[in-house]
């Protein structure tokens, strides 16, 4: 097997085997030079691997649902639900055997929307939501959802500024870039490339 390089890249819809991670389309990466690659090292606590999946569940398995266009930088992190066995609201947290399957809170799926931008050494907290174009600065710790557009950084992060004023970034939105069919969205690449929303618009408009 050749070295691995930090100029390729893991295209998670190839290399992802957990059927609890929900791939969309063909183009997010993850960049996996320096650690095992994504399954391995950045996804944590996910049911569905070869060892999970014989496992009887503790209640509703979350899963990791990923758009299409992420880019989820070097040794990211996303923490899942399979080790929310530590209840804060009782006198010890620690997992005992004896009340494993009542101590189990599942925190929900979590989400990487369209052209979001995982930044390296981030952490993703269990259940959270990352908006679409949304960028998630190097080691930051996110813990709550980040809405389209935005910037957050710092630990726990919190928003540093979004990338539009609003008035642009409701008129992104309504667009539904990340769901146009492949060929479409391949035309108005140079129009993403860009910070001309009126163009943007009428590309988009014009298709063919």
């Amino acid at each position: 097997m050749q070295d691995k390089h930090w100029s390729k890249t893991e295209l998670l819809h190839e290399s992802v085997k957990n059927p609890n991670i929900i791939i969309k389309g063909t183009h997010s990466y993850y960049s996996h030079c320096w650690d095992q690659g994504f399954e391995k090292s950045v996804v944590r606590y996910l049911q569905g691997d070869e060892i999970s999946q014989q496992w009887e569940p503790l209640g509703k398995i979350d899963r990791l649902m990923i758009s299409d266009y992420v880019c989820i930088g070097a040794e990211a992190v996303i923490l899942m639900g399979g080790n929310h066995t530590h209840r804060i609201d009782w006198f010890s947290c620690y997992p005992f055997i004896e009340s494993l399957t009542q101590a189990y809170q599942c925190k929900g799926d979590t989400h990487l929307n369209g052209g979001c931008w995982i930044g390296m050494r981030a952490m993703i907290m269990p259940g959270v939501t990352i908006g679409e174009g949304a960028i998630v600065a190097a080691g930051s710790v996110v813990t709550q959802n980040v809405a389209p557009y935005t910037i957050v950084g710092g630990v726990p992060a919190t928003v540093i500024k979004q990338r539009f004023p609003q008035e642009i970034i409701q008129r992104i939105l309504k667009l539904n870039l990340y769901e146009l069919p492949e060929e479409h969205f391949e035309q108005i690449i140079p129009l993403l490339s860009s910070s001309d929303i009126n163009a943007l618009e009428l590309g988009i408009k014009n298709l063919s």
